[in-house]
């Protein structure tokens, strides 16, 4: 499998991952247990829009376009700045910030080395 091939697939599952959170939250806004009923619905359509942004990151990184990586990279800088988040107040949970950390520091060094290739590849051809 190529690094291209691998980061697409990472990010195939953290789009799996945020439709997850998706699901939860509709299951929240129909079971009435939300405080607003529009905070949850844009909160909804917003998480709805980030599957759709990180499914199109994956497909676009496995064609070996070049915005699927940035936007990829992008991903990972706010996953871990999420992680970050999970390690520090009242609710501290390093056991989450490595769930989150993990992956997206293995799926941001691929999205790295894939753009690394690409671009040796190209500068190569011409």
């Amino acid at each position: 499998m190529s690094i291209r091939i691998a980061a697409a697939v990472l990010l195939g599952l953290e789009a799996l991952g945020v439709a997850v959170l998706l699901v939860e939250q509709i299951v929240a806004i129909a079971t009435g247990d939300i405080a607003s009923l529009s905070s949850a619905l844009a909160l909804a359509v917003l998480t709805l829009v980030g599957v759709a942004a990180v499914i199109s990151f994956a497909i676009a990184t496995a064609r070996g376009r070049s915005w699927g990586r940035s936007g990829g990279i992008v991903v990972q800088a706010l996953i871990l700045a999420v992680a970050g988040g999970a390690l520090v107040g009242e609710g501290a949970n390093p056991a989450v910030a490595a769930l989150l950390a993990v992956p997206a520091l293995v799926c941001g060094a691929l999205l790295f080395f894939s753009a690394r290739r690409e671009g040796g590849s190209g500068r190569d051809a011409a």
